[in-house]
């Protein structure tokens, strides 16, 4: 199964604030989305990464315009969604299927551009984000407006997929295709449902670890950061144990990918781009 990963925007951050022990100095993250080609749904999407439409979309909020201002996101134009679909002969309306790992901007900024997928994502999480009032969504870095009006009839929630035990060092999880070859992993810390996506049958396994930890650096070296980063966590009490499983999932050979880390991995686009050479 081919995997690849763009980026869709640059964001900066003290390292202090990201792995502990770090500097003031500034680290320039990437915010990545993932594509998929599986052999019977066909190209998937991992998230969306960050798109015009959650900085000056006609639906922007004016709390979601301040959240832009102060996280300040420069867009990349060459890796933004559409165009990174074109470069594999794909429109938007090829995609039927569109995993969301988590529910904050930087993941879902680009949901609506696709009428005809379906959207995988926490049900569970789902229904906590409609019995808040826009205030509380807030508070949990959800911004409701960036989803598409009928997202909850397009919805397939991870409790109707079938339960499965997958390896040792990694808990069970969903499997999305019914093939055992995409299963989401719960990843409990850094927002209300997110998981992360065992991809299996590969020559190394990939689990990609989505915003469990900003930098890889703070599992292999076990710097995670602690106060003032824990206070933006849904539940800063499962960071240190879902980052302890990832360790595991280290050391016993797995390869973990996360959103937000600079370093360039084998699936990024520039390793995998049909246009290059």
């Amino acid at each position: 199964m081919r995997i690849v990963f763009a980026n869709s925007a640059w964001v900066n951050a003290a390292e202090r604030l990201i792995l502990r022990g770090g500097t003031w100095q500034s680290v320039r993250l990437r915010v990545r989305y993932g594509l998929f080609f599986h052999p019977a749904a066909g190209p998937v999407l991992v998230d969306t990464g960050y798109t015009p439409e959650a900085l000056s979309g006609d639906r922007s909020g004016r709390m979601l315009r301040l959240y832009d201002a102060l996280l300040r996101p420069d867009l990349n134009a060459a890796e933004q969604v559409l165009p990174v679909l074109r470069r594999f002969g794909l429109s938007p309306d090829d995609i039927r299927a569109v995993i969301v790992t988590h529910f904050h901007a930087d993941h879902i900024s680009g949901l609506s551009l696709f009428r005809k997928a379906r959207f995988i994502a926490s049900d569970a999480a789902w229904a906590r984000v409609k019995a808040r009032t826009p205030r509380q969504n807030l508070r949990h870095g959800v911004f409701t407006e960036l989803f598409p009006p009928d997202f909850e009839a397009r919805l397939e929630g991870l409790s109707a997929k079938r339960r499965v035990e997958t390896r040792e060092d990694v808990p069970g999880g969903a499997d999305l295709f019914g093939d055992g070859s995409v299963i989401a992993v719960d990843l409990p810390g850094h927002a209300d449902g997110q998981f992360g996506l065992l991809f299996n049958g590969l020559d190394r396994p990939l689990l990609y670890a989505v915003d469990a930890q900003w930098l890889l650096t703070a599992l292999t070296q076990d710097r995670t950061p602690g106060f003032p980063a824990t206070l933006i966590a849904e539940d800063a009490a499962a960071i240190e144990p879902t980052s302890a499983m990832l360790r595991r999932f280290l050391r016993s050979g797995g390869q973990v990918m996360l959103c937000h880390d600079p370093a360039p991995t084998s699936y990024d686009l520039a390793a995998d781009d049909p246009e290059a050479g």
